[in-house]
């Protein structure tokens, strides 16, 4: 899939004279990108032809990384581009990803007004985000914030991903519509994901030290529990393996894992809903994605010997 993303690309002649932005390309797409393919799953579901999709695809990818490059930036992160481009210049190729999405949805084949409707859906996500990582650098507290940011932020790119796919598939604006409404939800889950992921990893991701709305660490540090103040006293040492040990334990102990699979429920519950009312002509892909963003909440939950709602173990059945 990633050498026909390459052809698409290869065609702008921007990319072809920017060796910066085919290696920052080329890196990216070393490793699986899961979420590349998010148009030709939406495209399939509603019976597009992969010849068209994949420009779709195509475009979602530079999307992102025109996101992962300022978002980089504006965490500090030490991964990021500009430790050896420099902001400027990082931030150049940032526009460039993002002005190449537009082209690719343009050089489709497909009708006119599908890649109307497809370009109007990437507008709304490159505006929506942009806004979204303003609210992310202010650091709001509070749970109430930490959905306004993740809805804002992180959800914008997996909407305009379904519904994209789906307007170059062929399908109706309100089909592509409620694709969209499953893309949101999907982005509120893979957020989840990604929280409960960093929440325990070691050594001590970020969202410890630096006061990241992360749910999990968010829960356990506002919620009525018994091991609030311990956890509290354990910041100052969380980069201790000892410590972080501990940390993960009150994590489970306080209900913050349990609450967060509880919030990641709700939304798959939500997304295979719509897909039932959609009536897609293949859902199965679709439905098989939402699948896989449980798993690793179940697999959390096994491992630390916590328990399993019965409603995670039917999921991942």
């Amino acid at each position: 899939m990633n050498l026909d993303l390459r052809a698409c690309l290869r065609a702008i002649p921007e990319f072809q004279a920017w060796p910066e932005m085919a290696a920052i390309f080329e890196r990216s797409g070393s490793r699986p990108r899961p979420d590349w393919e998010l148009p030709l799953v939406s495209g399939e579901a509603v019976g597009g032809d992969p010849a068209c999709l994949v420009y779709g695809a195509a475009a979602l990818a530079c999307l992102q990384i025109s996101i992962i490059l300022v978002d980089d930036i504006l965490d500090n992160d030490p991964r990021g581009e500009y430790h050896t481009l420099g902001i400027g210049r990082t931030s150049n190729l940032a526009l460039a990803f993002q002005a190449a999405a537009f082209r690719l949805v343009g050089q489709a084949p497909v009708p006119a007004i599908q890649k109307n409707a497809a370009s109007a859906s990437l507008a709304w996500a490159a505006h929506a985000t942009s806004l979204g990582q303003e609210l992310d650098v202010q650091n709001l507290k509070g749970e109430t914030n930490y959905w306004k940011v993740i809805r804002a932020k992180s959800t914008p790119f997996y909407g305009a991903a379904l519904e994209v796919g789906a307007l170059l598939g062929g399908a109706s604006p309100d089909v592509a519509g409620g694709l969209r409404d499953v893309g949101i939800l999907l982005g509120e889950i893979i957020q989840l994901h990604d929280d409960l992921v960093d929440a325990f990893e070691s050594p001590a991701n970020p969202d410890w030290k630096e006061g990241r709305n992360n749910l999990l660490v968010l829960y356990a540090r506002t919620a009525d529990h018994p091991q609030r103040a311990q956890l509290e006293s354990l910041l100052p040492q969380i980069d201790d393996p000892a410590v972080l040990r501990q940390a993960h334990q009150i994590l489970i102990q306080s209900g913050a894992v349990s609450y967060c699979g509880y919030q990641l429920l709700l939304r798959h519950r939500e997304a295979r809903a719509w897909l039932h009312r959609l009536s897609l002509p293949s859902p199965a892909p679709l439905t098989k994605v939402l699948t896989d963003h449980t798993l690793p909440l179940l697999h959390l939950l096994q491992t630390n010997g916590a328990k399993v709602p019965p409603e995670l173990l039917e999921v991942a059945a």
